[in-house]
């Protein structure tokens, strides 16, 4: 069926407010984008932080309603709700239904990380570069959860984990994805030699899609998935979080304690300028730091003391 589309821009600030009143006058849904992103990848929610929600200084909140709603009894409601808010420059428009899941799986193409690593749709024919020995290939169908590898924050992890496993650093390894939406970096981790994996993240959903891309690609005996209260306390000598700048400030010391004693870790989910506090604040624990960009986004590594 149809649906009543409201979308308006918003501050970083001012989102929870609005998306309180929203949820307050019977949206079915509210989805949060970064306004100031030059491409549609780009504009995806991707990687939540465990215990957050990423959020840019500038938002776009789109929103659904059931397709007879008024428009002008809606903005009437929401500006009763709360009139501190400018709902003077929302815009609305007729939404079709569809299979938003399928129309992305069909813009969903395979790629390719470092030398071996491949995240091909689960419908998709493997291409022929993927389907050789030594290949790694995780066939991922995200649903509800984020994180596809089409975002750099995703990918600089991807190549990170390939570059350990060409180094022979994965091989028999347990690792932990801290914050693992999807569970793409730990899957991938699985393909590339890892001999067991530990996903964690906040999100419910992001369990059950873990747990079924970990099915669909036959490692579910080897990968363990946790809400963040429930992840039983360990070390691994390889850890990956990608999730954001201010989470992994806050988490430096869960994170640096998950590491073992030369083991590797990657973080992800910085912007380009956030890396030298960063730097700093695991140079605590942490040698060998390594910067790599790709675009506006950052990964850092090093080895645990």
């Amino acid at each position: 069926m149809p649906y009543l589309e409201l979308s308006l821009r918003s501050t970083e600030a001012e989102q929870p407010r609005y998306e309180r009143a929203l949820e307050d006058v019977g949206a079915l849904s509210v989805t949060l984008l970064d306004a100031d992103a030059d491409t549609p990848n780009e504009r995806a929610i991707l990687e939540p932080g465990v215990g957050e929600t990423p959020i840019w200084k500038s938002l776009v909140l789109t929103a659904l309603f059931d397709a007879d709603t008024d428009a002008l009894a809606l903005l009437a409601a929401l500006e009763a709700f709360d009139p501190g808010l400018d709902w003077a420059s929302a815009g609305f428009r007729k939404v079709e239904d569809e299979d938003w899941e399928r129309a992305w799986l069909d813009q969903f193409q395979p790629m390719r990380f470092g030398d071996r690593t491949w995240i091909v749709p689960w419908n998709h024919e493997l291409p022929a570069e993927a389907d050789v020995p030594g290949a790694a290939v995780v066939r991922l169908d995200p649903g509800l959860a984020f994180g596809s590898g089409t975002h750099p924050t995703t990918a600089l992890c991807l190549r990170w984990l390939d570059a350990l496993a060409g180094d022979g650093l994965l091989r028999d390894a347990r690792m932990l994805d801290f914050g693992c939406g999807s569970g793409i970096l730990a899957l991938a981790a699985l393909k590339l030699g890892a001999a067991a994996a530990v996903g964690v993240d906040n999100d419910p959903q992001a369990v059950l899609a873990t747990h079924d891309n970990a099915q669909r690609n036959a490692v579910d005996a080897h990968l363990a998935v946790y809400l963040p209260q429930d992840e039983p306390v360990s070390t691994y000598p390889v850890v990956v979080a990608n999730i954001l700048a201010t989470a992994l400030d806050a988490l430096a010391e869960v994170l640096a304690a998950r590491v073992a004693p030369g083991g590797r870790i990657a973080l992800s989910g910085i912007l380009q300028g956030q890396e030298p506090e960063l730097l700093q604040r695991y140079a605590a624990w942490f040698d060998d730091l390594q910067v790599a960009v790709d675009g506006d986004w950052v990964r850092i590594d090093g080895v645990r003391r």
